[in-house]
């Protein structure tokens, strides 16, 4: 299937590992123009390198935290008009919220919200103007169904998501299309660290965990990166444009609700 996205250019952040590679290496595969963004600059080239071997695609990076303003303007100079915009970050760790301050809070927000909106003001204009673009924030499956441990994450997260809600429909009509997509379980170095690391913490096994963790999903595994990434690429499509404002949900079944 033709996506219609050969030419394009894309910004892609957090994109040297997990979910934020997976969708850069679909959006190469296409024949898109990457800017791709990482804290960790040799993993980051690393995987520019894969990106070109893989699909012969232009790739540029930049390196640096995306929650500060002068990676973010390092960013839009190397691309100044994208046509597509994948948010992500991190997720802030795990917890009882009675240990985090207003520190924690307002790391989380800034990097899980306030970071977003920030790039979404940057350059949804310019998508406007040219009447093409595809913004598509990773949220979590969290946003939907809440883990009490990762506090900060459902706050942060579920605050950009109502943000989104109110501005993908004021971009629509100029065939602009704002949606989130919800990851669960993926095998990426984040949900095994994660996930070990609340084992640890109430004395279970972390492998034991993980298999017991896995066989709770329907589909019997943990999500692959490159999936999510090819779900990332469909929604940024030239045929997506009537797809506005929705939390795509990616976990295998987990969730047990009918909508």
């Amino acid at each position: 299937m033709d996506l219609g996205l050969n030419g394009k250019k894309a910004i892609v952040c957090a994109a040297s590992k997990g979910l934020g590679r997976g969708c850069a290496m679909a959006l190469a595969g296409e024949g898109v123009k990457l800017v791709i963004n990482s804290r960790d600059h040799d993993r980051l080239e690393q995987t520019a390198d894969e990106i070109r071997s893989a699909t012969g695609a232009t790739v540029i990076t930049v390196a640096g935290d995306i929650a500060t303003e002068q990676t973010r303007s390092d960013i839009l100079a190397a691309c100044p008009a994208p046509d597509i915009l994948v948010n992500n970050a991190g997720g802030p760790p795990p917890g009882d919220f009675r240990d985090w301050g207003r520190d924690d809070w307002i790391r989380a927000v800034d990097n899980n919200m306030l970071t977003p909106i920030e790039l979404i003001k940057a350059v949804i204009d310019g998508m406007i103007s040219r009447r093409f673009g595809r913004i598509v924030n990773i949220t979590s499956s969290a946003v939907r169904a809440p883990i009490d441990v990762l506090g900060l994450s459902n706050g942060a997260r579920t605050g950009l998501t109502g943000f989104v809600a109110g501005l993908a429909r004021t971009a629509a009509r100029h065939n602009v299309t704002i949606n989130n997509l919800l990851p669960g379980a993926f095998a990426t170095e984040r949900m095994t660290g994660v996930t070990r690391a609340m084992a640890e913490a109430n004395g279970l096994d972390p492998d034991a965990e993980l298999e017991r963790r896995r066989l709770l999903i329907p589909a019997e595994r943990f999500g692959d990166p490159r999936e999510f990434g090819h779900a990332c690429a469909f929604l940024c499509s030239a045929d997506a444009g009537y797809l506005v404002g929705h939390n795509l949900l990616l976990d295998g079944g987990a969730y047990p609700g009918t909508m």
